[in-house]
Formats: C-alpha cells, structure tokens, sequence
C-alpha cells in the first residue's frame, strides 16, 4: 500500500473567519496570544479532518516581520506558544501520533521577494527560526518561497539543524514555470541539488500551475509534494498588508480541490494538504479519497 503524509490546510484564513479581531499584518501571531482557543481549535479540526502533519502557527512571527510592528520581543514567546497550542490540540484530540512540521516562511512578507537581499542575508533569520523550532519539529517546512535565496536560505537553515526538511515553492499564476520572483523553477531546483532536503514542493500557487509543472519536481532525485491555494490571484497584495485583500474562489470545493491533489498523487507526490483557502471540510474529503484510493495516510 502506498504511504502518502498528508498535511493540514491553511491555518491563517481559518483563524480570519473564526477570530473577531480584524485582519492584521500579524493576524496568526496576533489572534495566537489573544484568542489561543482558536488557533488551538483549527489545529484541533484538521487532525480530526485526518491530517497527520500539522504546521506550526508561526507563519507571520518572524523576526524582520516583528520587528517591522514593533514587538520584536515577541519572537520567542510565539514560538513557543506555537509548540504549546499545537501539542495541546494533539493531546485533546487524542492523537499523540501527529507529527509537528515547524514553518520557514518568507521572511518580510508573501509573494513579493526583495531581489536585493541574496541567500547570505536570509540566512541568518532562516537559521534563528530554525534552531528555536527544531527541538519540537519532526519536519521543518520552507513554505511559499518565491526567489531562490529564499529557497536556498531556509533549505540550509533546516539541513544544518538536523531535523528532515522539505522546501514548497510558490509559483506565478500565469503558468510560466517560474517562481513569484520571476526566476525560473528549474533554476531553484539546481540551487537544490546537493542540499540535503528530505523533499521538494509546490505551495500557494494555483492548482493549476501545480499541475502543469509537479512533473519537472518528479524529475528529480527527491520525494515531491504539493499543496495549493485557493485564491483567485495574488497580485494585489502588498508588504504589510494583509490576506483579507485577496478573494477566495468559488469553484473550489472540498471535492474539486480534492480532485486536483488526487491527480498529484497519482503522478507521485508523496505528501499533499492545502493552504490559504483550504480548510478542514477540504481536507476531510482529501483523506476519504485518499484511503478509498487505496493509499496509506500517514
């Protein structure tokens, strides 16, 4: 029986619709110190949809995004606030056996790399939040990453910690085969070459263009995953502003989403989930046809 690993949906847009503040530049760091039930309930809702692998909160607490607002103090106390919900999700579900994933986003903000800082400059903060996260992650993800320093910085950032890394890359929305950056994915995939990551992705980018390029990933050498947005674009979103600028699309159900990451499985991919958009009912659908399909989750 084939094992697939499959992962949680997208914590961020789960904690907007169920949180009474208003979306913030730190809307996940945020609503996590002052509504922790709710992060810890999302966390909760996709282990019982049947993802095996759920991602830490941490997308927004980096260390140049904290800094940006004004609370860089709070680097350390989110990060382990992170680790307490999640494991206490775990525990009131009843499922011990979940596995943590810590979170290597993009540094200052999604989608929109700064082109003048190169991998020498990411690396630093890539290798804070890693080293802080390492000790409670089974897996660090690189999520979104839209350049190749950004790639590179966190792919060496969670190698040298010891701890299997996989890095998700996000592509344009126009098909081009190239990153948010401009650059192209075969070039990121080069940069890879050699790294040590346990596995190589696609994220946040439409399922579409998942589609037309997760075969140049199973090309490679290395385990493949893909996990999707639902977004109609992201084009108008800036540095510090927030997701709630983007519009959510409405053919994508449980089952067509489910459809999209049936076919990546069939091609290969070894781990799927979903991102922003993509909540529990979603996942919940994605399991069942996972295991009517014959596959192991895990």
């Amino acid at each position: 029986m084939t094992k697939v690993v499959l992962k949680d949906g997208g914590s961020g847009q789960e904690l907007i619709r169920r949180s009474a503040m208003p979306p913030h530049p730190l809307w996940s760091a945020k609503v996590m110190m002052e509504e922790p039930d709710i992060v810890q309930g999302v966390h909760e809702d996709f282990i019982r949809a049947g993802a095996r692998l759920i991602t830490l909160n941490t997308y927004t607490a980096t260390p140049e995004r904290l800094a940006r607002e004004g609370v860089p103090e709070m680097f350390e106390p989110l990060q382990s606030k992170a680790v307490e919900l999640l494991r206490a999700a775990r525990h009131a579900v009843g499922a011990e056996g979940v596995r943590i994933a810590g979170c290597l986003p993009p540094l200052h903000g999604s989608y929109k790399p700064d082109m003048s800082r190169g991998h020498n400059d990411l690396l630093p903060a890539y290798r804070e939040i890693a080293d802080i996260q390492a000790e409670a992650s089974d897996v660090l993800l690189g999520e979104t990453l839209s350049s190749v320093a950004e790639v590179t910085a966190a792919a060496q950032a969670g190698v040298e910690t010891g701890v299997p890394t996989w890095v998700a890359i996000s592509l344009s929305d126009d098909d081009s085969a190239s990153l948010r950056s401009g650059e192209p994915l075969t070039r990121a995939l080069d940069a890879l070459e050699g790294s040590g990551v346990a596995g190589v992705m696609l994220n946040c980018s439409r399922p579409e263009v998942i589609t037309a390029n997760i075969a140049t990933l199973l090309a490679r050498s290395w385990p493949v995953g893909a996990y999707a947005n639902a977004f109609t674009g992201i084009a108008a979103l800036e540095i510090g502003g927030t997701v709630s600028e983007l519009k959510a699309r409405q053919d994508m159900t449980p089952e067509g989403y489910a459809d999209f990451a049936m076919g990546w499985v069939a091609l290969g991919a070894a781990l799927v989930g979903g991102c922003c958009e993509v909540g529990p009912d979603h996942i919940a659908v994605l399991a069942q046809r996972l295991r009517q399909g014959g596959y192991e989750v895990v």
